[in-house]
């Protein structure tokens, strides 16, 4: 199947090169923010979130007057990315050297006493710097006061595993130190979709943090490097393990992650699966005593491969293999590792070419984490590629409407990745045919500008999450492949989950954050060429003049109907056949609103054909018009008789 979502990049260097403080292009914009009391620092993975928490940290240390610094990561092998780092070499004016004693990321259990006790130790000695796991800082916490976190900065980095979840320990610690103490916070996440499942804070507490964002298309289209990044997905059916080598190519750096032993794509017997995907390759000829390393000879050609296990529990052998990859220097260190719930945050393999997961992943935030791992920029590739290998649905099976849910969820959460790694454009109103965009803007007749701070920051730090959200919606899932009007999923279907997602908004300010959302998804799908002085953009496959643009042309296209047209083009008729039957099934309850926004349509559709619509057309588009005819005339019944 070819990719669902291919960027090409400009290699420009810039967000690698350096600035006299030694500094990166991310890091020195958060550096600009580093006197604010909460920070929030959104930046993908590999951009150098760690070092940039040591500017700050040490400026806070030194210029603002705080004691100590206590930096929180989700997991032990984390922790690495905060050791002892030179500075000053590179014109900063220290270097970042927590004390070995203080680095809590060690073998054993967060909440032993003796981990907790040396926290507490922390708090009352002249030490400045501590580094632990989240749940090290939570057992801690729980033998504290809120005021013991006065005038120290706590950061937490991969946010995204704190929730406003009352559940969430880690989110209510965070509230009360917030509430309760002078604490100052850095919050650092690679990704912050709280389209995910709860928020990962309130509304009122995160309108507290300062935000800076650094999106992935600066990332990436700054590297040396990498010039394009692929998303695609793969079907099979039966089991996975027959079908991996259809899709894994051996001769590129890879890390496969087999599926959860939950899922409905897992055998229930992960290391049979590991065992199964090592003989498909080739014969396993040794494996090192001291490293754990997997040596096999590929069938095809004998040569050697290297290989890492991560699926295997055994604390000893896991660990061997772990310290092993925590050293790697060099591109033939390593050709393939299989993992199953790690390496993905955190984890970082720069030569890895290929991420290649096997079965839906529920959690945007775990996809991007995943993408991640290949997207460093490195000499040994300029393409890097993620692949979700995905059940074919089969009309046989009892499961078929979770397995077609699963697939749509999962080519959604593409869609998603096209967003958040194309660049961003302003978009402004235009007031006449003189008036011309700047450069990376466009300008758009009828487009409504935000009236009020609350529309500008949703816009400028919000419209990924928001667009997750919308994305991941059941009723949206149903619409999107083209069996529901564009215009009832522009203005009514996504009005409505913005109006929950933000409840506190006017009307008017809804309007306004909906015009942004479905223009900007308009014209990130859509592709852009510049002929002469003029800019075209491709959208419902013409292409039309940007200076052009009306906002009601723009709430007539379906701003997610290419990947299911690509979709429709890389399965059999059979498969095809199966979706839309399942989403015939469940489609969409038929409302007021939308078969009053349909009446004007049906009525051009009788004057174009001298006929109403039928049910039974091959167009989902037809058949619903003809159930807009029905509902209306049920209404005029109900209402004739007094039933309204």
């Amino acid at each position: 199947m070819p990719d669902l979502v291919h960027v090409t990049y400009a290699q420009t260097g810039q967000s690698s090169k350096i600035n006299p403080l030694g500094m990166r292009e991310m890091q020195e914009k958060a550096y600009h923010a580093r006197d604010a009391q909460y920070l929030l620092l959104k930046a993908p993975p590999a951009s150098g979130k760690s070092r940039a928490l040591m500017f700050i940290a040490l400026d806070k240390l030194v210029h603002q007057g705080l004691k100590k610094v206590i930096v929180a990561v989700p997991e032990k092998s984390i922790g690495g990315s905060f050791a002892k780092t030179n500075l000053k070499d590179f014109g900063f004016f220290a270097d970042w050297v927590p004390n070995d004693h203080y680095n809590l990321c060690t073998p054993g259990m967060d909440g032993s006493k003796s981990k907790v006790q040396a926290f507490k130790n922390f708090l009352s000695n002249g030490e400045s710097i501590l580094i632990c796991t989240h749940a090290t800082l939570r057992f801690a916490y729980e033998e504290l006061e809120d005021s013991s976190f006065n005038n120290i900065l706590l950061a937490i980095d991969e946010f995204h595993h704190v929730s406003a979840d009352g559940d969430s320990r880690l989110g209510e610690l965070l509230r009360s130190i917030m509430a309760k103490s002078s604490a100052h916070i850095v919050a650092m996440t690679g990704s912050y979709f709280r389209g995910d499942s709860v928020p990962v804070l309130l509304p009122d507490d995160e309108a507290r943090f300062t935000k800076v964002t650094y999106n992935y298309y600066e990332q990436l289209n700054g590297y040396t490097y990498l010039k394009s990044l692929g998303i695609g997905y793969h079907f099979y059916q039966g089991r996975y393990t027959s079908a991996i080598l259809e899709i894994l190519d051996t001769d590129k750096k890879t890390i496969l992650h087999i599926p959860n032993v939950n899922s409905g794509e897992s055998t229930k017997d992960k290391y049979q699966e590991v065992d199964t995907i090592l003989d498909s390759i080739g014969d396993v000829t040794s494996v090192d005593s001291e490293t754990g390393v997997i040596i096999v000879k590929r069938h095809s050609d004998g040569k050697l491969l290297k290989v890492a296990d991560l699926v295997n529990d055994t604390l000893k052998d896991r660990d061997k293999i772990q310290s092993y990859l925590r050293e790697i220097k060099s591109v033939d260190a390593i050709d393939l590792i299989i993992a199953l719930n790690t390496a993905k945050e955190g984890f970082d393999w720069p030569f890895c070419e290929h991420a290649l997961t096997v079965g839906y992943r529920g959690s945007l935030t775990e996809i991007i984490q995943i993408i991640g791992r290949c997207t460093r920029d490195s000499n040994n590739k300029t393409h890097a590629q993620f692949t979700n290998l995905i059940a074919q649905p089969d009309a046989a099976d009892d499961l078929v409407k979770l397995s077609v849910n699963n697939m749509l969820k999962a080519i959604t959460a593409s869609l998603l990745m096209e967003q958040v790694l194309a660049p961003n454009f302003k978009f402004k109103t235009k007031l006449s045919d003189d008036d011309k965009a700047e450069p990376g803007e466009i300008k758009i007749r009828g487009f409504k500008m935000p009236s009020s701070k609350r529309v500008k920051d949703i816009i400028e730090s919000d419209l990924n999450d928001l667009k997750a959200t919308i994305l991941q919606d059941d009723t949206m899932l149903k619409a999107m492949p083209g069996n529901v009007d564009p215009e009832v999923i522009n203005k009514i279907l996504i009005p409505k989950i913005i109006q929950i997602k933000y409840p506190d908004l006017s009307d008017t300010e809804v309007e306004e954050i909906r015009q942004h959302v479905v223009l900007d998804s308009v014209v990130k799908y859509g592709e852009i060429k510049e002929i002469g002085d003029k800019r075209f953009i491709r959208m419902a496959d013409q292409f039309i003049n940007i200076d052009d643009l009306h906002i009601d042309l723009i709430d007539r296209i379906n701003p997610f109907q290419k990947a299911f047209e690509i979709l429709s083009k890389s399965v059999t008729t059979k498969v095809l056949k199966v979706i839309q039957d399942v989403i015939e099934a469940t489609r969409i309850q038929m409302t007021l609103e939308e078969a009053l926004l349909l009446w004007p349509k049906i009525n051009d559709f009788v004057k174009t054909f001298r006929k109403e619509p039928s049910l039974h057309s091959n167009d989902p588009l037809e058949r619903r018009m003809a159930e807009g005819i029905i509902f209306l005339k049920e209404q005029k019944r109900k209402a004739q008789n007094g039933q309204g």
